[in-house]
């Protein structure tokens, strides 16, 4: 229980320090709510656009359909029907007058409202940065609490109310971003899980050969000489005159002759080392203490410590102003000893601290930790 509560917390901690190669920022939470606000803006401004064409597109249909009625009859007995001076007349109105209106009207461009607002918007819209700061908070959300990227690709995480599902392309764009950073571990993870969703029958705009070309160099990168041909082949199956695939196999195949052959005598060169599969290490010795911590994995608290924690009012010592009115203190641990403190504000007080402190609010620089 007590790391479900951890979970619950600690996804935004894990989410919003996100750690590049060089210098990195992510946008704050409030910046990120207010993206939510701009979008739902901007989704109002696209509904105004679509209805203000569904009207311009009802209008043509109009000007269609009277001028086909018009033209079927007349063109059935043409003679006939420019013998009628007034038909005569209105038909030299049309082509001189009315097909310029409908002309006007179809040039018309209703997009002038909603292109305008996009473009003021756009000037708040999260960069290339932000989105691969995202990518990587989640793949470190996914090393810190050991998730499988089916168990978040489904959104299956514990402790968060909306749901919400990553499609095969989100799945290659995470391995992709972590392929840029020669992170080939979590390349396999994410290129793995986005074939996966694709040999389901997933729709996508990427394709397996995509996905193949990736997760077999992947796989190599790790010394899994015998998966990366594997996924080679499965690559040129699907698409034979694939130039990097054919090459890939070609050095592949060499790779393996050459293992065969080589002696396994200690002064012989090994061409390939052996598989090293697994998460790059992070630059800070305590991390794995930090994610077991997260996990709820830290030290336990013996029964005979427990006995000795308490809840108390404390009055600060005397304290005038606690006196009459003490705060309510919560023993947590006892070396160091930490406390908890309850009900020292109130939550519409923690709202107006929370709104006073936004337009304070700047992106936090991090230090790279994968």
């Amino acid at each position: 229980m007590k790391a479900m509560r951890m979970l619950k917390v600690l996804p935004l901690l894990v989410l919003f320090s996100s750690c590049q190669a060089h210098k990195d920022f992510f946008t704050s939470i409030g910046h990120m709510t207010d993206l939510l606000y701009t979008e739902k803006d901007l989704l109002t401004s696209l509904k105004e656009y679509i209805k203000a064409e569904e009207l311009k597109l009802e209008q043509i249909k109009k000007w269609a359909e009277k001028f086909n009625s018009i033209s079927e009859t007349a063109t059935k007995d043409p003679e006939g029907f420019l013998g009628h001076p007034v038909n005569a007349f209105k038909l030299m109105k049309r082509l001189n007058t009315e097909w310029l209106e409908l002309e006007n009207l179809v040039l018309k461009d209703m997009s002038d409202g909603f292109i305008s607002n996009l473009t003021i918007q756009r000037q708040y819209f999260p960069s290339d940065e932000d989105q691969t700061g995202a990518a990587r908070a989640l793949i470190r959300l996914q090393d810190t609490y050991n998730l499988d990227t089916e168990t978040i690709s489904k959104g299956n995480l514990p402790g968060v109310h909306h749901k919400s599902t990553l499609t095969a392309e989100d799945c290659y764009e995470l391995g992709k971003i972590a392929y840029t950073e020669a992170d080939y571990y979590h390349t396999e993870l994410w290129m793995e899980q986005a074939l996966r969703q694709l040999d389901a029958g997933e729709e996508s705009s990427i394709d397996k050969v995509l996905v193949l070309d990736y997760l077999s160099y992947a796989v190599y990168q790790q010394g899994d000489l015998e998966k990366a041909l594997m996924l080679t082949k499965r690559l040129l199956e699907l698409d034979p005159e694939h130039q990097r695939g054919n090459g890939n196999l070609k050095y592949f195949e060499y790779i393996r002759a050459k293992e065969e052959n080589t002696s396994s005598s200690s002064d012989s060169e090994a061409v390939v080392s052996k598989t090293k599969k697994g998460r790059p290490k992070g630059h800070l010795p305590e991390r794995q203490k930090y994610e077991k911590l997260c996990r709820g994995e830290g030290i336990k608290m013996t029964p005979r410590r427990q006995k000795k924690l308490f809840c108390r009012y404390y009055d600060g010592n005397r304290s005038p102003i606690l006196i009459l009115s003490p705060t309510k203190q919560e023993d947590e641990w006892d070396k160091p000893h930490i406390v908890r403190y309850h009900d020292i504000i109130s939550d519409a007080e923690i709202e107006k601290v929370k709104a006073l402190a936004r337009p304070r609010v700047s992106s936090a620089l991090h230090q790279p930790c994968l």
